[in-house]
């Protein structure tokens, strides 16, 4: 039986699935990863053998669900769970003070509970923002001197918080993420030094799986720090979120937008129906906008504005209908639900 109170990665994928639409590579990369960080940890306790923790780094355009990984696997796996900004820690002149901040935070969010804190996930969001330069600016300076104060936590070494205790970092999962914008065109470049296709079938698809692989080489070039890159030699790629994605997103997880507005209009009494091509629409707007699934919220909430603000001064509507972003959404009363009457009263464009 895992640590992980006996999930299997598979039972993790699964999990993921409930919350996380398409990036099934990148789920199953991650799901593998956690549940042998927890064996690790299992073995460590019950065996003191001496094993490496394998961090993680997740490579993927913003908005595409890097986050929300991390923050639905520490929910599965309840343990604590806390995201930091290394554009942060390179603005910061106390970057030691910031990090151990983020380890306080990790021990508040286990409830006071160090041991529970120990085995918790950080996530550090923006690692490409640390990349050296040529220029020797103070900015890449600063993130190269980012980079080696992570280094001591990621490797295991302990970190003595302010209220006096020590956190020992060694059965902390820590995972980074970032868009590394250039790094495809890197990759490219060295793509030839990899392996060689000769064969067809599955082999061939298993050579190409490891030509795509992020090498330590190619973070290296985009200026990581190699003592860096080796500390997280699990790399997973998200996937840029396509047009049908987008619209998934909004209406299939367990707790997405869809669904948590028509459980608020549902405490006034009132059945919200969205039409499917609405969510389309937002989508390709989202696309416009370049910042994946993270501007459909603003988007639905500034369509649901009006029916909002609305709703509670109208008790006889037992129904909204959006037909389409660029038309008025439409109410049903009572009488027109239970078919008595025929007509529907839309929102007033006041």
């Amino acid at each position: 039986m895992s640590s992980s109170g006996g999930m299997k990665p598979s039972d993790i994928v699964r999990y993921l699935d409930r919350y996380v639409i398409g990036q099934n590579e990148a789920k199953r990369t991650l799901a593998v990863a956690v549940y042998t960080h927890r064996r690790k940890l299992s073995l460590g306790r019950d065996n003191a053998t001496g094993m490496d923790k394998s961090n993680v780094l997740i490579v993927g355009p913003t908005g595409c669900g890097k986050t929300l990984l991390c923050a639905t696997l520490a929910r599965q796996l309840a343990i604590p769970f806390v995201t930091a900004d290394a554009t942060v820690l390179a603005q910061s002149q106390y970057v030691g003070q910031e990090i151990e901040a983020i380890l306080a935070r990790l021990l508040e969010r286990a409830g006071g509970d160090l041991r529970q804190a120990e085995q918790g996930i950080v996530f550090i969001d923006e690692v490409d923002k640390l990349r050296m330069a040529d220029s020797g600016k103070r900015a890449a300076a600063s993130g190269e001197s980012v980079q080696h104060a992570l280094l001591k936590i990621m490797e295991g070494y302990p970190v003595h918080l302010p209220d006096g205790r020590a956190i020992d970092t060694k059965g902390i999962l820590f995972i980074c993420g970032g868009a590394f914008v250039d790094l495809e065109r890197i990759m490219e470049r060295t793509r030839s030094y990899g392996y060689i296709a000769t064969t067809e079938g599955d082999d061939a698809k298993i050579l190409e799986r490891l030509n795509s692989r992020v090498k330590p080489t190619d973070l290296v070039e985009f200026g990581l720090i190699p003592e860096f890159t080796g500390r997280l030699p699990i790399v997973v790629r998200v996937q840029p979120l396509s047009r049908e994605m987008l619209a998934r997103v909004m209406v299939e997880p367990h707790d997405a937008l869809y669904r948590q507005f028509q459980a608020i209009l549902a405490e006034e009494g009132v059945r919200l129906v969205v039409a499917p091509r609405v969510f389309e629409q937002i989508a390709d707007i989202a696309l416009e906008y370049k910042a994946g699934a993270r501007s459909l919220r603003g988007i639905f909430e500034e369509l649901l504005t009006p029916v909002l603000f609305v709703i509670p001064d109208r008790p006889e509507v037992k129904q909204v209908h959006i037909r389409s972003l660029y038309e008025a959404p439409v109410f049903v009363g009572e009488q027109e639900v239970s078919g008595n009457s025929g007509g529907a009263s839309r929102i007033p464009s006041d």
